[in-house]
């Protein structure tokens, strides 16, 4: 049985036990504090659990892509290293929110194990919750009496709260849970130990497969328990264990899951699987990594230096480490992976499959660029042993180890590696201290304390009115208190609210919560899961009274002009540069709007007049807005409708069109009721972001008339300035011209001057011993020239050493310069000797032993600081 085939079964199976099938949802989470990545099957019905959201189905099963990179589940050191551990995996998962719970959960987990995959009975042992004493938890006996029905009790553990008690995260919906695990060892090792010692032992052939959770109480921020209203069952199994075990292999990368990614790799790199643990290491480093990647790009996380892009470039940078260290790949690789990618799971993720060629190049670019910085690091680090072997030191500092890794991606067994094989090794408990002090202050700057919800009325929901109104009359579901390191704030989530919260690029409504005793200012709204949230700085007096909640109409009035105009720039884009354009990011306040597109080239002057043109035309026109509510997602898609790769859209969508035959796609924003409201669209900047990404910047309405006013009055300045000429630009470029020459002018002077410097010094120099020696006190016109004359005299006077004190318009600086025989044969070190020096000026300073400089505040000590350096010469040249 294949992989294909087995996750077939698996949503066949749960389908005809009238399952609703549910499509993965995106790798990387939006609006959810608690998490980056979704990191289990159950992220995208966390709102069912909580509450906050009635579910369409009440039993649903899905095959989700999962990433486990970051936070509490974090498998990131463990991949590559043993057979088991993926950052990027499929859990699949069958749910039932308020049906059925521990008993159907049990006997279907069976049933399916047994008689659909046919995996043997007595080779599966099943883990149960066996209470705890903190939480006054009894032993899960319910779970335990419906398991002896199916199987020997001598098969089934009570395990701790550390292995059978499922919790989402510090608060929230949590429960017991059991484990199915399976024995994969040979009949032999199995007469000599029974498995059931093995379970939960992190023995590598005796793994679990798949936890069956039974949600059943709420962990409060005291951590307290309380019991949820309605029980719920959420279940996850792990593709890549569970085809293993069915396709009887000792690792998971021995299964049709990776062998066509090992197989291209032996292709590229020459090495075969199975020769060596290093190499094999890095082979499963490699194919592992590039499906997190790949994935997560598809979804719309590109590599970059913050968040969630990050960590995405962490693990590209640790695959291609791999390959340049134990399969010698000196140029990119990983791209040539993706196709191969493609191939494999675009049928069942077609996301991967339309984005190839995109994926491919932002990989390859990333690579390219990481290749480079790898280079440099490499020569830090030669500079770093040279400076170890001139102070007769073999240990490279952890600090020093910690800012390779966190400057050039070197992990700290790369930089050990390289260490040994030149005599050095690493301090590692200083580079861990660095590690934990970088944490602890990342930790620090973002972490907020939040409170438990305050529910104030217990049977009311929340209600989103915003399309249609800017004002209503609500009242507080709940709040709670959010404390930070500056000051408290609170949130708030009204029974209906007009506030818009910030998603897909749209920031958040802000206004005002009133009524007859007080007036509270809303400072944001976001969304926590699929809840609208309130943000204000004072919790309201009486919590229960009625409120008018008041949406600041302006500030809205410009962001729907804005954010339609993305809509209009999308198409137009589309229709000047080609059909591969895709949205990949947006920002839409009431000042600027930002929009992030797939693109390869930089856009030519032309093409941005023809794109700016387009829009404004279809602004002339004053198109309507066809709004569309709750419109299934296929028929959505069969009017053309354009949806973001990465964004999470339920069976009902929102469409938005100005005209059919232009602009239609599903969006969730706000927007003008006619095209001719924005007035105006202009572009004020286009860049390139990362690879294959491009960046819009434009401004509409109000801002864009402003922008062509203060362009207006530059314009108007630069005319007066130049006597207002005939010919504007001609009298530019003539300016032009002659500040070129006269720059020529004064660097041939400049030259002719610092030549005659240098004559004079040559002729000054002192011998000492059979060395030489210059003190100079000299002006020179910038520090180029400081250390081009420093060179020359170096080049041109054997034995010498020089020391410079300059007057650089009016800034006081030193230079020393000592040939390579001092510094073998006496010892002398221009960069110590510069420090002692530059106390003289105020100042400090430092370099190499041939060659440095110091710069200061105080001119007055130039002479002061040659006559200390003519006697510590002297000394140092006895």
């Amino acid at each position: 049985m294949n992989s294909k085939q087995i996750r077939s079964h698996f949503i066949d199976f749960f389908q005809s036990k009238a399952h609703q099938f549910v499509p993965s949802a995106p790798i990387v989470v939006k609006n959810d504090p608690t998490l980056m990545f979704t990191n289990a099957g159950m992220n995208q019905f966390k709102d069912y659990f909580l509450g906050n959201e009635t579910p369409d189905h009440i039993r649903v099963t899905n095959s989700q892509k999962c990433l486990r990179v970051s936070g509490k589940h974090n498998d990131l050191e463990e991949v590559g290293v043993d057979t088991y551990h993926h950052t990027m995996f499929e859990m699949m998962g069958n749910w039932s929110f308020g049906d059925y719970f521990k008993k159907e959960a049990i006997n279907w987990a069976w049933e399916l194990l047994t008689e659909v995959y046919q995996l043997p009975k007595d080779r599966l042992y099943i883990t149960v919750f066996g209470g705890d004493k903190e939480d006054q938890l009894d032993k899960d006996t319910e779970a335990f009496d419906y398991w002896t029905e199916l199987v020997d009790k001598e098969s089934i553990l009570f395990c701790s709260k550390k292995d059978n008690f499922w919790e989402m995260g510090e608060t929230g919906p949590c429960g017991p849970c059991s484990e199915i695990h399976f024995d994969m060892r040979s009949l032999e090792e199995i007469q000599k130990i029974p498995g059931r010692e093995l379970v939960n032992e992190d023995h590598p052939q005796v793994i679990e497969i798949w936890n069956l959770v039974f949600m059943q109480y709420n962990r409060f921020a005291d951590g307290h328990l309380k019991e949820l209203p309605a029980k719920h069952v959420d279940t996850g199994l792990g593709l890549e264990r569970l085809v293993r075990v069915i396709q009887q292999k000792s690792s998971n990368y021995d299964t049709d899951l990776f062998e066509p990614f090992i197989a291209k790799m032996e292709s590229i790199s020459g090495y075969k699987y199975g020769a060596a643990e290093k190499t094999d290491i890095a082979f499963r480093v490699i194919v592992d990594h590039i499906r997190a990647i790949s994935f997560t790009i598809a979804d719309g996380q590109l590599p970059s230096n913050n968040k969630a892009g990050y960590v995405i470039r962490r693990i590209l940078r640790r695959a291609v480490r791999y390959g340049y260290t134990f399969l010698d790949l000196k140029t990119p690789f990983l791209y040539q992976l993706v196709p191969v990618l493609s191939e494999k799971f675009g049928e069942f993720f077609p996301e991967v499959k339309m984005q190839e060629d995109f994926i491919v190049k932002v990989i390859q670019e990333e690579e390219l660029a990481f290749l480079r910085t790898l280079d440099k690091g490499l020569k830090n680090l030669e500079s770093i042993q040279k400076s170890l072997e001139s102070k007769n030191e073999n240990t490279i500092p952890g600090e020093v180890a910690f800012e390779l890794y966190d400057t050039y991606g070197f992990p700290l067994d790369l930089t050990s590696l390289i260490a040994r094989e030149n005599g050095l090794s690493v301090d590692e408990n200083g580079f861990t201290l660095a590690m934990k002090a970088q944490k602890d202050r990342s930790r620090s700057a973002s972490k907020l304390e939040t409170g438990d919800w305050i529910t104030v009325n217990e049977e009311e929901s929340s209600v989103f009115i915003g399309y249609d109104a800017l004002n209503a009359t609500a009242q507080i579901i709940k709040y709670r208190k959010i404390k930070d390191k500056s000051k408290d704030r609170f949130q708030l989530v009204l029974t209906q609210t007009p506030f818009y919260a910030e998603s897909g690029g749209q920031v958040g409504d802000t206004g005002i919560l009133s009524n007859d005793e007080e007036s509270i200012v809303v400072v944001d709204t976001t969304k926590e899961n699929d809840l609208i949230v309130h943000w204000v700085e004072a919790l309201p007096e009486n919590p229960e009274a009625d409120f008018t909640c008041l949406v600041d109409a302006k500030k809205r009035g410009l962001i729907k002009s804005n954010h339609t105009a993305t809509h209009l720039l999308q198409s137009a884009l589309k229709q000047v540069l080609g059909t591969h354009v895709q949205q990949k990011g947006s920002l839409v306040n009431e000042k600027i709007l930002r929009f992030d597109f797939s693109h390869f080239a930089k856009l030519t002057a032309e093409e941005i007049l023809q794109v700016e043109d387009i829009v404004n035309a279809k602004i002339r026109e004053n198109i309507s807005l066809d709004e569309k509510r709750n419109v299934p997602i296929d028929m959505a898609k069969a009017m053309g409708a354009t949806a973001l790769f990465g964004e999470k859209y339920g069976e009902q969508v929102r469409v938005i069109t100005f005209d059919p035959s232009y602009s239609v796609e599903l969006c969730g924003g706000t927007h003008v009721n006619a095209t001719g409201e924005i007035g105006m669209f202009k572009i004020i900047s286009e860049s390139s972001i990362s690879a294959g990404v491009r960046r819009i910047e434009a401004v509409t309405a109000s801002g864009a008339q402003e922008y062509v006013r203060r362009q207006f009055e530059l314009l108007e300045n630069v005319q007066e300035t130049l006597k207002h000429p005939r010919d504007l630009v001609g009298a530019i470029e003539g300016l032009m011209t002659e500040r070129a020459a006269l720059r020529k002018e004064i660097e041939t002077l400049n030259l002719k001057a610092t030549e005659e410097i240098k004559e004079m010094l040559k002729s000054e120099v002192k011998s000492f011993n059979g060395y030489h020696l210059i003190l100079g006190l000299i002006k020179l016109p910038n520090a180029e020239a400081l250390k081009k004359l420093s060179f020359e005299l170096k080049n041109e006077i054997d034995n010498l050493v020089a020391v410079l004190a300059a007057d650089i318009n009016g800034k006081p600086q030193l230079a020393i310069v000592v040939s390579d025989l001092l510094v073998k044969e006496k010892g002398l070190h221009a960069g110590k000797m510069v420090k002692e020096l530059a106390r003289e000026i105020k100042g400090g300073g430092g370099g190499q032993p041939f060659y440095a400089t110091a710069g200061g505040k105080d001119s007055s000590g130039l002479p002061v600081a040659l006559e200390k350096a003519e006697i510590l010469l002297e000394q140092a040249l006895k």
